[in-house]
C-alpha cells in the first residue's frame, strides 16, 4: 500500500525529514537550525544518527540543509517587501509553521487531504503547538485545481504570495511542474522557491554514483524520478511559466554562499534550487 493511501507522507518525504533532524547533530546544524525537526520525525535519534554514520551520505544532507535555507532566506526578503502568505506545498513533515519568526506571515500548508489530517495528529503526538496563523489545505493533485483550492482555503490569489515547494518537484512530471509555475505566475507577486536535480546523463564520477543509488532507492520505494532539467531548462521553464525575475544555484554556489567552500569542489553534483517572482 502506498503511504498516499495509508494516509501519510511519502517515503521520501520521511527520508528529508531525517536528514534535518540529523543535520541538527552531526553537522550542528551549521547551515539550517530547525528545533523541531526531532519532535516531528519521531524517530529514535541515538540510532537514526548511526544509521546516518554508517551511510555516509554528507552531500545529501548538506543539500536538503541548504535548500531549505535558502527558500526561507528568500521568504524573509519578500516578507520584508510585504508578502505575509506563504503556501508549503507537498507540506509534508516541514516544520516551518510551527516555528515561524514572522509574527504577520500567514502559512497555508498544501497536501493530499488524507496526508493533511496525518500531520495534524502527528503535530498532536509530537507536543507541536499549531498556531492560529496556520491553516490546512487539502489538495488532490490528480483531479483538483490548484488556484480554486487555494481561494476556497482562504488564500488571497490577488496579493503576492510566496510558495515553498521543496523535494516534490524530481517525482513530478514535466507536464505537471508547468501545470503548477503556470498557475502560481498567475498570481500578482508570485513567487516560488524549488529544488530540481540535473540530467543524469550530465553528471559523473561520483556525483552520477550518487545519483544512480538515489534513483534506485526512491524507485524502490514506489516514488521515482520522473524529470530532470539543466540549470538553463530550468529558468526557460519559470521563463516561459511568467516569472521574471530568476536565481539559480548549483551545489557548488550553495557551498560557497553558506559554507565559504570553494564553488568547484561540488560543481556537477546534481542539486539544484530555483527562485522566480513574477514582478
Amino acid at each position: 500500500m502506498s503511504a498516499l493511501a495509508e494516509g501519510r507522507p511519502s517515503r521520501t518525504a520521511f527520508g528529508a525529514a531525517g536528514h534535518r533532524a540529523v543535520h541538527q547533530d552531526l553537522d550542528g546544524a551549521v547551515v539550517f537550525r530547525d528545533p523541531l525537526a526531532w519532535q516531528i520525525l519521531g524517530a529514535d535519534r541515538d540510532e537514526t544518527v548511526a544509521t546516518a554514520r554508517q551511510r555516509n551520505r554528507p552531500a545529501l544532507r548538506y543539500f536538503i540543509a541548504m535548500r531549505h535555507r535558502f527558500a526561507e532566506d528568500a521568504l524573509a526578503a519578500a516578507v520584508s517587501r510585504g508578502t505575509d502568505q506563504v503556501v508549503v506545498l507537498g507540506a509534508g513533515l516541514d516544520t516551518f509553521a510551527y516555528r515561524n519568526p514572522h509574527p504577520a506571515l500567514r502559512v497555508f500548508e498544501v497536501d493530499h487531504p488524507a496526508t493533511a489530517g496525518w500531520k495534524q495528529q502527528r503535530l498532536a503526538d509530537a507536543g507541536i503547538e499549531v498556531p492560529d496563523s496556520v491553516a490546512f489545505v487539502g489538495v488532490d493533485f490528480e483531479n483538483d485545481d490548484l488556484l480554486e483550492r487555494l481561494r476556497a482555503g482562504e488564500v488571497d490569489l490577488h496579493r503576492p504570495v510566496f510558495f515553498m515547494w521543496l523535494g516534490v518537484v524530481p517525482y513530478l512530471t514535466a507536464d505537471a511542474v508547468h501545470t503548477t509555475l503556470s498557475a502560481i505566475a498567475a498570481i500578482p507577486g508570485g513567487e516560488v522557491v524549488f529544488d530540481y536535480p540535473a540530467p543524469a546523463a550530465e553528471l559523473s564520477g561520483e556525483a552520477a554514483a550518487l545519483r544512480r543509488r538515489l534513483s534506485r532507492r526512491v524507485a524502490r520505494a514506489g516514488e521515482p524520478f520522473r524529470s530532470e532539467w539543466s540549470p538553463q531548462q530550468a529558468e526557460a521553464l519559470l521563463a516561459g511559466a511568467g516569472f521574471a525575475e530568476i536565481e539559480n544555484l548549483g551545489a557548488g554556489a550553495l557551498l560557497h554562499r553558506y559554507l565559504c567552500f570553494d564553488p568547484s569542489v561540488a560543481h556537477g553534483r546534481g542539486g539544484n534550487v530555483i527562485r522566480g517572482r513574477r514582478t
